[in-house]
């Protein structure tokens, strides 16, 4: 498998120099660093090449690195039904960056991109009706990435006296939000052996 891959990654960057910016394999998968504005071009070139074929888009996602000056890696997943491979393209972006929508090539692009843009907040150009797809259309924020607190920002629930959903502030008492991340035994009323807390703080 490693050396088919290895062939099919050489093929790649020798035909196409100007979209692959590095390649490696990991896990059983291609691994391809495209710049967003080849992103469109490369993912046609992989779906006509003859020795690629990658006709099927199995998926698109985010990953945030809030620490990274390119925040974002959107991840394409693609299959090739008649070679049994597979292969993973990667673009790297700013957090005010946009990325090619690949709809035209890939009409199921169309609902990964809506999600990604829902959970990251990432925009897709050229995307015919970018809107949100998991959320509800007033919600604030993008629960994906790494800086969106765990409660998030609005409650929602059903209230019998109005007969209707309202939504609220999260509001949660101060003890809720102290954990002991000491203890395995959050919460817990006793000790058990092998338990016992350090009064050192760890380094």
């Amino acid at each position: 498998m490693s050396d088919a891959l290895n062939e099919l990654g050489e093929h790649i960057a020798s035909k196409r120099p100007d979209c692959v910016l590095s390649w490696e394999i990991s896990f059983d998968e291609l691994n391809v660093d495209v710049a967003p504005s080849s992103l469109v071009g490369f993912v046609d070139f992989l779906k006509s090449d003859a020795t690629c074929r990658f006709t099927s888009l199995v998926d698109i996602t985010g990953v945030d690195h809030p620490d990274r000056a390119k925040r974002f890696d959107v991840i394409y997943h693609f299959l090739s039904m008649t070679n049994n491979q597979r292969i993973r393209l990667r673009v790297s972006i700013r957090e005010e960056d946009m990325v090619p929508s690949i709809i035209d090539l890939h009409p199921s692009a169309n609902w990964f991109e809506r999600e990604t843009f829902d959970m990251f907040g990432i925009l897709f150009t050229g995307h015919p009706d970018l809107r949100r797809i998991l959320t509800d259309y007033g919600f604030r924020g993008y629960p994906l990435r790494k800086d969106f607190p765990t409660t998030g920002y609005i409650e929602l629930r059903y209230d019998e006296a109005e007969k209707r959903v309202v939504y609220e502030p999260v509001d949660l008492v101060q003890e809720y939000r102290q954990f002991d991340f000491m203890s395995p035994w959050e919460g817990a009323k006793y000790i058990l052996p092998g338990d016992e807390k350090t009064d050192e703080v760890p380094k």
